[in-house]
């Protein structure tokens, strides 16, 4: 056993363990961050399953529409998962310590999984379909990508009232956009939805924070998807109606809540209005 005189270290030792005992609390992992690197590494996995089992096959000329299928449902279902992680992460990090690294690993992570994930879906779909158009979707993922980038670098430097989002949520963005791939549309309404959602992404409209009961509801939704898309890999019977019943009730919440705010909005615009000339209605009236 070697002992070493504390004396005689290289002076590089003690400012290494200097500086790890300098190291700000706040900048360690917390739990809050494990679960953001969990997304991150769903996304990233959604990748890896989309090369490998859909696109690589299809250049290879191989046929088996099985493995592509399970695959591209694996690629699906890690989204969900990632979307999860999302979730979660952020409910523990107001009930736990959360560090200062927090909000950049998740607006990082988020860019993986609910940017370029989808995006990379898109594009392997526009190299897959029977009717797809590579070049075309190549630029459709371009405006996913680039309307998650601009959705969270708003969200970064924005303040928003408690309890709502600006504009279509990464998270929910991602997976309208993959289940319109799944519903086996013609390009052209594919591509006019996928383009649809990353303008809701970037636009003003009003979308409530997943909290309380919303939240409970949003995680019960992302098991049912995963359960219809486990069924669809093992190919199930009714699985391929099932999934795009599924996919198609995801693009028609997308479609309707913004529907919904935008009611909601000049509702209360109207009633500010009607108070406000009842209000002048009021002072014009004579006293006694």
């Amino acid at each position: 056993m070697t002992v070493v005189d504390p004396d005689t270290q290289p002076p590089w030792v003690t400012e290494i363990e200097d500086d790890a005992d300098d190291m700000p609390v706040s900048t360690r992992l917390s739990i809050a961050d494990t679960l953001t690197l969990g997304n991150a590494t769903c996304g990233f996995m959604a990748v890896y399953f989309t090369t490998t089992g859909v696109l690589v096959p299809h250049l290879m000329g191989q046929t088996d529409g099985g493995m592509a299928r399970h695959s591209a449902a694996t690629a699906v279902m890690l989204m969900l998962l990632a979307s999860v992680f999302d979730l979660f992460d952020g409910l523990v990090a107001r009930k736990l310590r959360s560090s200062a690294m927090g909000a950049e690993l998740d607006n990082l992570s988020d860019l993986i999984s609910f940017g370029l994930a989808p995006a990379y879906f898109v594009v392997v779909w526009g190299m897959v379909a029977d009717d797809g158009h590579q070049h075309v979707s190549a630029v459709a993922a371009i405006v996913v990508v680039l309307a998650v980038v601009l959705r969270l670098a708003r969200f970064s430097c924005t303040t928003m009232k408690d309890g709502i989002f600006q504009g279509m949520p990464s998270p929910m963005g991602a997976l309208t956009i993959v289940s319109a791939t799944l519903l086996r549309l013609p390009f052209l309404p594919t591509l006019a939805i996928i383009v649809g959602v990353a303008w809701l992404m970037v636009s003003r409209v009003e979308y409530p924070k997943p909290r309380g009961r919303l939240a409970i509801a949003t995680l019960c939704w992302i098991f049912i998807s995963m359960g219809c898309l486990a069924a669809w890999a093992a190919d199930s019977p009714g699985a391929q109606v099932l999934l795009q019943a599924g996919a198609a009730l995801q693009v028609v919440m997308a479609a309707v809540i913004p529907l919904f705010a935008t009611f909601r909005r000049v509702n209360t615009i109207r009633g500010n209005r009607r108070d406000a000339r009842a209000a002048r209605a009021a002072e014009r009236l004579p006293l006694g």
